[in-house]
């Protein structure tokens, strides 16, 4: 496992745990956690930009298969990464610099090695949302309006790559997401809204895999959502993770906020 940051490569390793697993993770320092460290089979821990490194761990450890699990902040490609003679090979080839030609980039490289990457969410399947309402509160007509708009949005950026959330106020687009997370997101758009409340909208890559960038919910993000006013949540069905799922959800229930899972387009 190349572990990122957030809950998904902690939740990952316990599942893994569960079914008597052994994982080797290897943390990329400047995001994961150091809670990966007690439960997988062993830990390597490497920087942003050393794939030269990262493919000398996987041959010394025998590994053929890997998953990516948690988020790397893309704005870091253009700030802190220190890219060895691999990698700036590689992004000196790329067209472009956005998360799916940066990966797909590093799985070909990696294939090239006789390493596959495989679905992100292999041992968390029970965990992406189902379709439907998923909490006490169903969206109001006004907010079903919103979400229909904000889907139609986030759908056609999603074939461009650059975030995978909308924030939407009375069927207006008040923000888009880009390199700053959800999170960042729907702040810069609560201060921009005029006390409006804001729905959020996030859909998935229209990728037929689940590879990376798999789009990730936890209680943390209905934190911010009841922070910024922002009273519905709509997201893609089977192709987005729900972290910590009770308490998610029982956080959702607790703020008044509608999560629910829409079937995803193709």
């Amino acid at each position: 496992m190349i572990a990122g940051n957030g809950r998904f490569p902690v939740i990952a390793l316990e599942e893994a745990r569960k079914l008597g697993l052994d994982i080797v993770a290897i943390g990329i320092k400047e995001e994961a956690s150091p809670e990966i460290e007690p439960l997988a089979k062993a830990v390597h821990w490497i920087s942003l930009g050393e794939l030269s490194r990262l493919i000398k761990i996987l041959k010394q450890e025998g590994i053929q298969q890997v998953m990516m699990c948690g988020q790397v902040k893309h704005a870091k490609i253009f700030s802190s990464i220190r890219a060895d003679w691999r990698l700036a090979k590689l992004l000196a080839s790329l067209k472009e610099r956005n998360t799916g030609a940066l990966i797909g980039g590093i799985a070909k490289v990696l294939a090239g090695e006789g390493v596959e990457l495989v679905d992100s969410t292999l041992l968390l399947k029970p965990l992406l949302a189902a379709e439907g309402i998923l909490t006490r509160r169903r969206p109001e007509s006004g907010e079903k309006r919103d979400i229909e708009y904000g889907r139609r949005i986030a759908n056609a950026l999603a074939n461009f790559d650059i975030g995978q959330s909308v924030a939407i106020a009375e069927r207006a687009c008040v923000a888009v997401e880009a390199m700053e997370g959800t999170d960042a997101m729907l702040r810069r758009a609560a201060s921009l809204s005029n006390s409006r409340p804001l729905r959020l909208v996030k859909v998935s890559r229209h990728r037929h895999h689940l590879l990376f960038d798999v789009p990730v919910i936890g209680p943390e993000t209905i934190r911010v959502m009841r922070e910024t006013h922002t009273t519905a949540l709509a997201i893609d069905a089977g192709r987005t993770l729900l972290l910590d799922r009770d308490d998610l959800l029982t956080a959702a229930d607790e703020s008044d906020i509608a999560v629910a899972g829409y079937r995803p387009e193709e």
